[in-house]
């Protein structure tokens, strides 16, 4: 299984500690039942921080009129609303929430070139909130390509509190590359145009990188 490089570090840190832990009940308290408790939790820790950095390898579907989903998760919002940060018109807006337990590496819907990238400082409202979109800390990118473009946001939850990214404005990306990470617990936030034939539905399990969000009428 390939791990995330977000995840060396925290992953080492913990692999330390509850090899410590389990080293200390060994050798130093083989019948205290407490320090058996804590050497078994320390592992399910590692365990989980391992899983939770996983970055499966994925097949992107081809054809440039498909958007593919951006992110491993649940579909929580599609309604039409209007989008006041870019484009200030009405757009289709498609979210996905990711838990602890979905992988969390975030890659591009579309083939084009990144024409607006900012970083938004914010609160950490849980993830399914209404207002987290608007009021949570979240980065919003923008990526064109001679057909459409579409709006990307990456948001923060009440667990996550760290949002990594990889682009900047005028860097030309591929549909399924990676441009960003979020760490634990989060959602992703698409803005599509309004003629966007939706591919999925509420509450539906999607996989980034695989699952088509919508395709746009030729």
């Amino acid at each position: 299984m390939k791990i995330h490089k977000e995840g060396y570090g925290l992953i080492f840190i913990v692999f330390f500690f509850a090899l410590a832990m389990t080293t200390l009940w060994y050798l130093y308290y083989p019948k205290d039942k407490w320090a058996l408790t804590v050497s078994i939790l320390s592992i399910i820790i590692c365990l989980f921080i391992i899983s939770f950095f996983r970055n499966p390898k994925r097949y992107i579907p081809i054809g440039d009129d498909s958007i593919i989903c951006p992110a491993d998760g649940k579909v929580v919002v599609i309604e039409d609303v209007m989008e006041t940060e870019y484009f200030n018109e009405m757009r289709k807006q498609v979210s996905v929430f990711m838990s602890p337990a979905n992988v969390h590496v975030n890659r591009s819907p579309i083939d084009g070139e990144v024409k607006y990238f900012k970083y938004h400082p914010g609160k950490y409202l849980v993830a399914w909130h209404p207002k987290s979109s608007t009021d949570n800390e979240r980065t919003s990118m923008v990526i064109e390509n001679e057909s459409f473009s579409v709006l990307v946001r990456q948001i923060a939850g009440k667990l996550a509190r760290r949002i990594v990214y990889y682009v900047e404005e005028g860097d030309e990306i591929e549909r399924g590359e990676e441009f960003g990470f979020i760490k634990f617990g989060s959602r992703i936030d698409l803005f599509l145009p309004l003629n966007t034939q939706i591919n999925v539905e509420l509450n539906q399990k999607v996989r980034g990188g695989e699952t088509i969000i919508g395709i746009i009428p030729g």
